[in-house]
């Protein structure tokens, strides 16, 4: 077996502007930079077989910006397909918004304005020249990234591996379930018709350490099922939870080492406990969070807040340098295989009633604010459900396939998984006990943007994740990824 080289890199996404901040319906401009946002990339290479793994603090990769990064790429090296480069996003929402994701939606609202009344539709993103633009966003990103694939690759060297496991609670299920059948994004459940949350949570995190050929520790890929949102309503730059977590691994190994952190399946989980619910310490803007009736609760510090992404990077670092403590194993024979698929997934369709109803709900809206001069990203927000609707009718008469880039590796134990979803637990869960590898890492938001994919329970309770609007496939097409997954990983592990 030919020897695996891994090569590490990391580029910084701060730019010298301040930067339109992504994740919200409603505009933020960073202050400041609280921690430094990335791109940290992982070359590997055994043969013939390829790959780069690309960490970013971002809300998410789109299309368009993942084509980019590997046109830029090319331009740079043909020694890999640049077919073989993944991309993630870390689901930070304190870091660039290079693509509102709501123009579509805009364009919807925008047709039923009465004439004169409501027409000038004022723009998503107000900046002046302080600001970086989401153009000037894009094009900054595409070449950061593309410069970090490229010297990950140029650094490729002898390596050895070994994976383990440990646990650490930031993960919980962010959607209540209430006694009618319905639920709700960050639902109240200090009610009586609370009934429970939906889904479970992992505590797990998947563990990869790089040592190079004398065994030197040079980097850490971890594996979360939960997005790092924590600090999703602050107007400063932040790589959340694992910006703190990479402060206290540098203070530990040395500020050369490396840390690729993997978004697992978190479609519904956040790092807030709905249950022991904690106030946040200063005012959000969030029409979907609000509590009448909060009780004073001995729980973790706010995870809305600086206290608690301090409180969840600690627990993350803490608990990697623990389990690395106890590695006895350090191996240097790595089986490597890396696929990159196409899966055809089915679009989720409304119906002519929900199309009915929608149009119905948006002539309604505009007419009752006529005498409005701008229609704003508020407005976006309170009709977001009902353009997605009109939008998914229209799309659904000329297309019924979503193409979904998949990328399945096998690095000795590990299988690796990528999908570009916010995907729900779930799914998630059903791919690592199904897999045949020893250890299973599951990587979401990766090679696109395709919103989030919930269960067939989300479904019919419905709210925001769980809206047609919020995702282009539903339930029977997350069957089909995780089943498929599934295949793909055990043909390389027989």
């Amino acid at each position: 077996m030919e020897e695996v080289l891994i090569g590490w890199a990391e580029e910084s996404l701060v730019p010298s502007k301040k930067i339109s901040l992504a994740g919200q319906f409603y505009e933020r401009i960073s202050e400041y930079v609280e921690s430094e946002i990335t791109a940290t990339a992982m070359s590997i290479q055994n043969g013939k077989e390829r790959a780069i793994i690309i960490s970013c603090d971002l809300t998410a990769v789109n299309g368009e910006l993942i084509k980019s990064v590997r046109e830029k790429f090319a331009k740079m090296t043909d020694e890999i397909d640049p077919k073989y480069i993944i991309v993630g996003a870390t689901h930070t929402h304190t870091s660039h918004k290079y693509s509102s994701g709501l123009e579509k939606n805009a364009s919807i609202l925008s047709e039923f304005m009465k004439e004169g009344k409501g027409k000038n539709y004022s723009k998503l993103v107000e900046t002046d020249e302080s600001v970086l633009s989401p153009t000037e966003a894009f094009e900054f990103l595409s070449d950061r990234i593309a410069l970090a694939a490229k010297k990950a690759w140029d650094n490729r060297k002898e390596a050895m591996y070994a994976n383990a496991f440990g646990r650490a609670a930031v993960g919980f299920c962010r959607r209540v379930c209430y006694n009618d059948g319905s639920a709700q994004m960050w639902g109240d459940t200090n009610t009586a018709t609370f009934t429970a949350l939906e889904g479970g949570n992992d505590s797990g995190i998947e563990l990869l350490y790089i040592y190079n050929a004398n065994k030197k520790l040079t980097g850490i890929v971890a594996n979360i099922a939960c997005p790092s949102q924590i600090l999703e309503h602050r107007s400063f730059i932040s790589a959340d939870y694992w910006g703190e977590a990479k402060k206290i691994l540098r203070k530990k190994f040395g500020e050369d080492i490396y840390l690729l952190a993997m978004c697992g399946a978190g479609g519904d989980q956040s790092p807030r406990d709905l249950v022991r619910w904690v106030e946040p310490e200063t005012p959000i803007n969030d029409p979907n969070i609000s509590r009448p009736n909060v009780i004073d609760r001995v729980a973790d510090p706010s995870m809305f807040d600086l206290s608690g992404c301090r409180l969840a990077g600690k627990r993350v670092a803490n608990e990697i340098i623990s389990v690395y403590e106890e590695i006895t194993e350090i191996k240097s024979d790595i089986p490597f295989e890396h696929k990159a698929l196409v899966f055809d997934l089915p679009l989720r369709k409304v119906t002519i009633g929900d199309y009915k109803t929608a149009v119905c709900e948006i002539e309604y809206y505009v007419d009752k604010n006529k005498d409005k001069d701008n229609f704003n990203f508020k407005d976006i927000a309170t009709m977001h459900v009902y353009a997605g609707t009109i939008a998914r009718y229209r799309q659904q008469q000329t297309q019924e396939i979503v193409p979904t880039e998949v990328h399945i590796l096998r690095l000795g134990d590990i299988a690796i998984a990528t999908n570009p979803f916010e995907l729900f637990l779930d799914y998630g869960n059903y791919i690592k006990a199904r897999s045949s590898a020893k250890q299973t890492f599951i990587m979401q938001l990766t090679c696109g943007s395709l919103g989030y994919l919930p269960t067939e329970k989300a479904e019919k309770g419905g709210h925001y994740s769980a809206y047609v609007s919020s995702g282009n496939v539903g339930h029977e097409g997350g069957d089909m990824l995780a089943r498929r997954s599934v295949t793909e990983i055990n043909k390389m592990f027989g």
